[in-house]
């Protein structure tokens, strides 16, 4: 039986990436190891990203995901880049206000404001 892999899309919008998750679940250990692969390989192809990850589709996640967020956002910061995430589900949002994460993530309603977030980038 093959496995499931959580399933992403990327955009390039202006001078921002945008990763939409396009599974409604994400709670199987093997989903979060592909899921954090291919967010990793997006951050690689830019030394300063402007990520946005969009969690339209997702409704159940589990805490390794939240454990993944925290580590790819480190590696987004200690490279100058910037992350947001924004269309989280109201339930998956309660787990980020009970865990404190809404201090440590900047969240936005949709992907158009989280783009708008980002301050201009500085000529090279």
């Amino acid at each position: 039986m093959a496995v499931s892999q959580p399933r992403i899309s990327v955009q390039y919008v202006d001078d921002a990436t945008v990763v939409a998750f396009t599974d409604e679940k994400i709670l199987e250990e093997t989903d979060v190891r592909a899921l954090r692969t291919s967010i990793e390989a997006v951050i690689e192809q830019a030394s300063r990203i402007h990520l946005v990850l969009d969690f339209r589709h997702v409704r159940f996640l589990s805490s390794a995901v939240l454990g993944l967020l925290i580590r790819i956002s480190k590696r987004i910061y200690e490279q100058g880049g910037e992350l947001r995430l924004c269309n989280i589900h109201p339930g998956i949002y309660e787990v980020f206000k009970i865990t404190r994460l809404t201090s440590v993530f900047e969240i936005h309603e949709d992907v158009d404001s989280a783009i708008h977030s980002f301050p201009e980038r500085q000529q090279q």
